[in-house]
């Protein structure tokens, strides 16, 4: 049986711009791109693991907003529960610790990367939302 991996994902917002991350050579998923985020741990509530994962990934705070999306994909490696929020920097600035690259796009040029599949259908929400 797979198994389940409930992660969460930041769509952090600056001047109308979303930040993107780019995945590591050698991590699962090379080189696609994702919104930053990471694993909840047991007992975390998603905005909690959310926040910690984006002070140790890029050391910078955020602010959490409303829900975007929750998205279920099945990749080889396992089940992914992706819950993606709304997110604005509060303190610092985002530093490359895990990711190779990040850039800041508008909403609509989004879909010219090379995407996560589980991030797809937040994608598709916010190029239509953000206009």
């Amino acid at each position: 049986m797979k198994k389940h991996i409930h992660v969460v994902g930041a769509v952090i917002i600056e001047n109308g711009k979303i930040l993107c991350a780019q995945r590591g050579p050698d991590k699962a998923l090379p080189l696609k791109w994702e919104f930053p985020g990471g694993k909840i741990e047991e007992g975390e509530l998603p905005q909690e693991a959310l926040r910690r994962e984006i002070n140790e990934e890029m050391q910078c705070k955020v602010e959490i907003g409303e829900q975007i999306d929750y998205t279920v994909y099945e990749y080889d490696f396992g089940i992914v529960h992706l819950t993606t929020f709304y997110c604005k920097l509060i303190e610092g600035t985002p530093v490359l610790t895990e990711h190779v690259s990040i850039r800041w796009l508008s909403p609509h040029e989004l879909p010219s990367l090379d995407w996560a599949p589980a991030d797809i259908p937040a994608i598709e929400k916010l190029s239509k939302i953000l206009y």
